[in-house]
């Protein structure tokens, strides 16, 4: 278990740094002071050579210089003393949170305590620092379970490899223990593959802000070619399959659309039961065309409907199903760069997933 850092204590150079700005804040201070003075002067001596202060007043004048450089003192002290003490308070106690914030300390949260901290700018300040240390920890809650999941999911096909490869090398096998063990290690390597794509993908349009490489294809036959890519998963649970659609052709990424189709039928076939039922449905209305994939199974409980989009989440918080949570959110990612939209509706023992996407690229 790592140590934490000691965050508490400033070092020399941040105490340095910290004074500085005291000093900077109170130079200002004195230097409207000294500025008031020097008018104050000036308009002293403007009174005396204009005579409507006599010659005979200098010790007046003189006496009324003097408590105008005690009174100038004695208010450039107390104004520095409370500019390096209040106004600069709040500062500090930011830089500090985000110091701590910075170290890794995820569940800091910055609060301003009085009266004159209830201005709606100090508010606005600890909101959005909150909200930004709340999206960090819950990244990071959710990068750890990440590593944790996917550091699982990689070792049980490599262990099956593995076993499976120890078994044919000693040999004395028939040939359809042969076939079957080599069909077992196809089918774990496939596997290592898919979530290795998927990590890959994930990074690859997460970078990407422009739409490139757009062309026009049958959307129809795209999508049926996805469900052929997993016949092999949905025939093992023996499902039935319902494509409800005409041809339609769509102007986009083939390459990264692909994805989007296989994700979104991986995910229905995980999570149908045996037996259960996966449809997909393809419509067209004023020049946007929308595909809704749908499968029969347990309901997305309210509460989880809207983490459903983050990466790394995963509905199924036992693990007892095959995931990592990157594929809705590739789904997201490349439904928007393609300017659609994505919803999810789970009601009546049936998920579905709703993709809806322009016809043409502008």
């Amino acid at each position: 278990m790592s140590k934490k850092p000691k965050l508490n204590r400033l070092n020399f150079e941040e105490q340095k740094q910290r004074f500085s700005l005291t000093l900077v804040f109170s130079a200002v201070v004195f230097a409207i002071l000294l500025v008031a003075l020097a008018l104050a002067g000036v308009a002293v001596g403007l009174l005396v050579k204009f005579e409507v202060i006599g010659s005979g007043d200098n010790l007046k004048v003189s006496h009324i210089i003097i408590l105008m450089v005690i009174i100038s003192a004695v208010m450039g002290t107390s104004i520095t003393i409370l500019t390096g003490r209040f106004p600069l308070k709040p500062v500090n106690n930011l830089i500090n949170k985000m110091n701590r914030l910075a170290a890794g300390d995820f569940k800091t949260r910055l609060h301003f305590r009085g009266p004159i901290y209830n201005h709606p700018a100090f508010n606005e300040i600890s909101e959005s620092f909150n909200k930004m240390a709340e999206q960090l920890e819950n990244t990071e809650v959710l990068r750890s379970d990440f590593i944790n999941n996917f550091s699982h999911e990689f070792k049980t096909p490599i262990v099956s490899i593995a076993g499976f490869a120890k078994l044919l090398k000693k040999g004395n096998l028939s040939e359809e223990q042969k076939r079957q063990y080599l069909d077992a290690i196809e089918e774990e390597s496939m596997r290592l593959s898919y979530m290795a794509t998927n990590v890959l993908n994930l990074t690859k349009v997460e970078n990407q802000t422009i739409l490139t490489v757009i062309s026009k294809f049958n959307l129809s036959e795209q999508v049926r070619s996805a469900v052929l890519l997993l016949e092999n998963k949905w025939e093992k649970k023996n499902l039935e399959l319902g494509l409800d659609f005409d041809e339609y052709i769509i102007e986009a990424n083939e390459e990264l659309l692909k994805q989007v189709w296989i994700n979104l039928l991986d995910n229905a076939v995980k999570f149908a039961p045996r037996c259960g039922m996966v449809t997909v449905g393809i419509t067209e209305k004023n020049n946007l065309l929308t595909v809704t994939v749908s499968n029969t199974g347990s309901e997305i409980p309210p509460e989880k409907l809207e983490k459903i989009w983050n990466k790394f989440y995963q509905v199924d918080e036992s693990h007892s199903s095959e995931g990592n949570g990157i594929g809705l959110a590739i789904v997201k990612r490349v439904t928007e760069l393609h300017g659609g939209r994505v919803s999810l509706e789970s009601k009546n023992s049936i998920t579905s997933f709703t993709v809806t996407l322009p016809k043409e690229q502008n």
